[in-house]
């Protein structure tokens, strides 16, 4: 059996389920009927703040609506204009031409990349799905209360970790109510291929700023009673990422963003994993595979740390039933309580990440070790499956170089000009998407290039 050491830490589908060790929140979580953000660092200098703080539409209706697209760009001017902490840019257009903006959080606020891409940074992405409305939420709140606080700790972690955050990943489809963009394409399952203005935009995000921590929102509807967690979450099951970075995930995961939910009053489990409601045993896998084109497993093989979390978007109780407003706090607030866990991590395991970012983007240049083209941390994939000697670059005729020149780019793939097609080595920091994208064997290439088994 192919990686057997890496599979016998998940003999059964999913990860194991027992209790991690909490952490001691750095700020008392509200209740959950008043779903505001955690402000899970503390300042040592006031942030200067217009008078009255900004609040969304979410909060200002006390969850009865979701903020509007309009509010949520007065929401962010005014940030943008009464903190140094905050800057706003304007990164891509949706096709309807609605604007993708990422926002950068420090003290101060990083001028470029270049400083954050040598520091630790986190990266929220809000609500790739326009119908899974909580997680933005839980971004623009996160937004305001990390350029406003008023304590020590806040400004010593933005001093040392860079949050980035593209508060709305999909908003034709947030406009719309679809899970969708306006062409009706699934924008996480387009991580690979670009074929959207909105994941183009998050491959050139990632790839200029280098997060190492890239952190997804999302939502789910529960299914009595084996799927029914207030929040769920999943690390990168990929077996292209790299050992130390998967590590890192799953305690992300288990140690952080679980045990901070928990510490808040709600509910949590591993995304995709149906449990048994008498025992709590796994008993049914449904969904969060390898899948290379799913962003939780892309980040991971282009060797950042990442973590899907997921709030139960259906009502708990007969009170949420009979007030939606009481419901969506509830769904905003259980996001809240898991990146407060999110920014523990972040400061509390800087080193580590640091050293598992950093060891997974110089491997790919020593050319090792096999790639794979299936399989997950929990399902082994077949030999067949499995490049064990993978070729040293794929050459690419002149009209399929022109056909993928742009995604290769976007993704930070380097080819070298050949005649009028081009070489695309393996040697190379993103040397596992290599394969991914241009094998025909792949599960989703962009093109059949030809495999080249030796290199001058």
């Amino acid at each position: 059996m192919v990686t057997s050491a890496r599979h016998g830490r998940f003999p059964w589908k999913t990860a194991a389920l027992a209790p991690a060790a909490l952490l001691v929140p750095l700020l008392a979580t509200p209740p959950v009927a008043q779903a505001s953000s955690p402000a899970p660092i503390r300042s040592e200098s006031p942030a200067p703040a217009p008078a009255q703080e900004p609040r969304t539409g979410f909060e200002r209706s006390h969850g009865a609506r979701w903020t509007s697209q309009p509010e949520e760009q007065d929401f962010l001017r005014t940030v943008d204009r009464s903190s140094h902490r905050v800057a706003l840019d304007t990164v891509g257009r949706t096709k309807q031409g609605r604007p993708l903006q990422l926002v950068r959080i420090g003290a101060p606020a990083p001028a470029g990349p270049g400083a954050v891409r040598h520091g630790n940074s986190v990266l929220l992405i809000c609500s790739q799905h326009g119908d899974e409305p909580a997680g933005r939420e839980a971004c623009l709140s996160t937004i305001r209360d990390l350029a406003f606080a008023r304590d020590r700790a806040t400004t010593r972690f933005l001093a040392r970790t860079t949050v980035l955050v593209v508060p709305t990943a999909n908003p034709d489809g947030r406009a719309a109510g679809t899970r969708g963009n306006s062409d009706g394409v699934d924008i996480n399952r387009d991580h690979l291929a670009l074929t959207t203005a909105e994941a183009r935009t998050m491959a050139a995000v990632t790839r200029d700023w280098r997060p190492d921590t890239v952190y997804d929102l999302h939502e789910y509807g529960a299914h009595e009673p084996y799927y029914v967690k207030d929040l769920l979450t999943l690390w990168p099951r990929n077996l292209n990422a790299a050992e130390g970075l998967h590590r890192e995930s799953t305690a992300l995961s288990e140690k952080y963003a679980r045990p901070a939910a928990e510490s808040g009053g709600h509910s949590t489990g591993i995304y995709g994993i149906w449990t048994d409601p008498r025992t709590g045993e796994p008993v049914r896998q449904v969904a969060g595979d390898g899948q290379e084109r799913i962003l939780r497993n892309t980040v991971g093989i282009k060797g950042a740390v990442g973590l899907l979390a997921e709030t139960r978007v259906d009502p708990l109780t007969d009170e949420e039933k009979a007030d939606e407003a009481l419901n969506n706090r509830r769904r905003v607030h259980s996001h809240l309580t898991a990146l407060k866990g999110a920014f523990d991590f972040a400061g509390t395991r800087r080193a580590r990440i640091e050293k598992a970012t950093d060891a997974a983007r110089t491997a790919g240049l020593a050319d090792r070790g096999p790639v794979y083209l299936d399989g997950a941390d929990n399902e082994p994939p077949a030999d067949d499956r499995v490049l064990k000697d993978p070729p040293c670059g794929y050459r690419l005729t002149g009209a399929q170089y022109a056909d993928v020149r742009d995604e290769l780019d976007l993704h930070g793939i380097r080819a070298q000009r050949r005649g009028d097609g081009a070489f695309v080595p393996l040697r190379q920091s993103q040397r596992a998407l290599v394969p991914l994208l241009l094998d025909e064997r792949a599960r989703f290439p962009l093109t059949a290039g030809t495999p080249v088994q030796r290199c001058g």
